[in-house]
């Protein structure tokens, strides 16, 4: 174990962890998420494989220490977000906007990204439950407003945003177009086509 720099264990400790997880996230944000092993971190913080072994098992481990750091944080965020105006609608576009704004900014993209490409299949869905606390706020504002099938409309509305979020990240440019985009989409659905009716029946008689 590394020298001890803190007045107690569990102060260095913890020291330790936020450093490692400061690193794993840079690494990611450098390098992308594939490149997030243990032997990476390892070389990145000057620490030997047994010694990263102390606080991080496995490569699942460390990705789902890196996401669960961040969840908290992003919870709060959200729920100040949703809960500062009124309404479905309102509610919705602010929930849309705050979990794009969460899921592409520095501090939580790593974690976005680590739980869609570098965790196993039992430790995604480990953190995806975890994830929920996040629809919380949403379904609750649904609910008491009398909106059925509460749970499932927030989970279609998480689904906007899942997909908003790709389409940032290969087109970071267009970040505030998308982002109105699926806030337009959440609240209205698909605008109304000019024109000629295209639904495939043609026009009413």
């Amino acid at each position: 174990m590394p020298r001890i720099s803190a007045p107690t264990v569990a102060e260095h400790r913890e020291r330790q962890v936020r450093t490692l997880l400061d690193a794993a996230g840079a690494l990611v944000a450098e390098e992308g998420p594939q490149a997030l092993t243990l032997a990476a971190l390892a070389r990145r913080v000057g620490l030997s494989r047994p010694g990263l072994y102390e606080y991080f098992r496995s490569k699942d481990d460390l990705v789902a220490a890196v996401v669960e750091e961040a969840l908290p944080r992003w919870a709060a965020r959200v729920e100040d977000a949703v809960t500062t105006v009124e309404g479905p609608a309102a509610t919705t576009e602010a929930y849309v906007r705050v979990q794009l704004d969460a899921m592409t900014d520095g501090g939580h993209a790593a974690a976005v990204a680590l739980v869609e490409h570098a965790l196993t299949a039992p430790a995604r869905e480990r953190v995806r439950r975890r994830q929920a606390r996040l629809l919380r706020p949403l379904i609750g504002a649904f609910a008491e407003a009398g909106v059925p099938d509460a749970v499932l409309r927030a989970e279609l509305v998480q689904g906007i945003v899942d997909a908003a979020a790709h389409a940032v990240r290969r087109d970071p440019e267009s970040s505030e177009r998308i982002t109105d985009t699926a806030a337009d989409q959440a609240v209205r659905g698909l605008p109304r086509p000019a024109g000629p009716d295209v639904s495939g029946g043609g026009p009413s008689p």
